[in-house]
């Protein structure tokens, strides 16, 4: 089985390809991946697998994505290619709009054409996307569901709600099957350093203020992106054509509880050794509010739950000492 991977080395991408390579022998994947600064070097130990390929290719060059579908000849696409941070989306729009959906665009031609040129058989377009896109909650709305309106806030999450929409109206139109996963925040190992999570635990350990926007009080489902990967695969295979699952960690934590666990973590794994605090939580420092900060994401998860048998493995305490303890020997052996 063939599947063609777009922005595999990104967070989210590497981890999903190093859990199909060590778990499943009978795929073959094609990386796209114009490796941007989001990239990571995770997938250097698949350099001789024979399993594993990748292309440097922007997924705005119809051209060259074209010749890769017709020549790799893939079963399944999965789309993860994507411009992913907020206060960039915020900052530069431009590069969102082009990526998230002209690059979707361009990959739903591709793919449609692909599969009536070559391949009609070509079983699924997998389109990842976020909870983003349906907005925000005040404290006791219920969580997002797959029938979730949508209402973006940001230029990010707008660009994903049209790509979103994009996929869907290439299946009812075209006939392109597809299917569509929105997950909530991820977080684990080789994560890019402008996150949350890894900015907490480097500015602790640099014994740097750990900046937290507003009052802290925004509200996250936190996923281990472990959980998040075994979950896409789940879809790709069982899921059916023409569905949306939404895919949670069932951890909804206030940004400023976040970093106050991640300094009890460190506190006990690796001691703060400055005279001036006793604790990595008073470096905890308040900054301006991001313009129009979401204030609550919640997942309802159940469906992906009841209709393929997924759950995740890990909780918000298990994960996060697993993600501190890798970052911790990540930034002790200067990397």
């Amino acid at each position: 089985m063939k599947i063609l991977i777009t922005g595999g080395s990104g967070f989210i991408g590497s981890a999903l390809i190093r859990y199909l390579l060590k778990n499943f022998n009978n795929y073959q994947i094609l990386n796209v991946d114009k490796l941007t600064y989001a990239s990571n070097d995770s997938l250097n130990q698949f350099e001789k697998n024979q399993n594993y390929s990748h292309k440097k290719v922007d997924i705005l060059d119809k051209i060259n994505l074209r010749e890769i579908f017709f020549d790799f000849k893939p079963d399944f696409v999965m789309h993860l290619a994507a411009e992913s941070h907020v206060d960039n989306s915020i900052k530069t729009p431009s590069k969102f709009i082009e990526t998230n959906i002209i690059g979707t665009f361009n990959l739903l031609n591709v793919s449609l054409e692909y599969s009536k040129k070559v391949n009609p058989k070509f079983y699924r377009f997998h389109h990842i996307s976020t909870d983003e896109v349906y907005g925000d909650l005040e404290k006791n709305d219920p969580k997002f569901s797959e029938k979730t309106s949508y209402n973006p806030s940001s230029p990010y999450s707008a660009s994903k709600a049209s790509s979103d929409h994009l996929v869907r109206s290439w299946t009812r139109t075209y006939g392109l099957p597809s299917v569509i996963t929105n997950c909530s925040n991820n977080y684990g190992p080789y994560q890019n350093d402008e996150k949350l999570i890894p900015t907490i635990i480097r500015s602790a350990l640099n014994y740097e203020p750990i900046p937290i926007y507003g009052d802290g009080s925004q509200i996250r489902d936190w996923l281990f992106v472990e959980d998040h990967v075994a979950a896409l695969h789940k879809v790709l295979i069982e899921g059916k054509n023409n569905e949306t699952y939404n895919i949670g960690g069932m951890n909804e934590v206030k940004n400023i509880d976040v970093a106050i666990k991640i300094c009890a973590i460190l506190d006990d794994i690796y001691p703060i050794s400055s005279q001036e605090f006793k604790s990595y939580n008073k470096l905890i420092k308040f900054v301006d509010d991001r313009p129009g900060h979401d204030k609550r994401y919640a997942i309802d998860c159940s469906k992906i739950k009841q209709d393929l048998n997924w759950h995740p493995n890990e909780n918000f305490n298990s994960g996060m000492i697993k993600t501190v303890k890798w970052y911790l020997d990540k930034y002790k052996k200067g990397n």
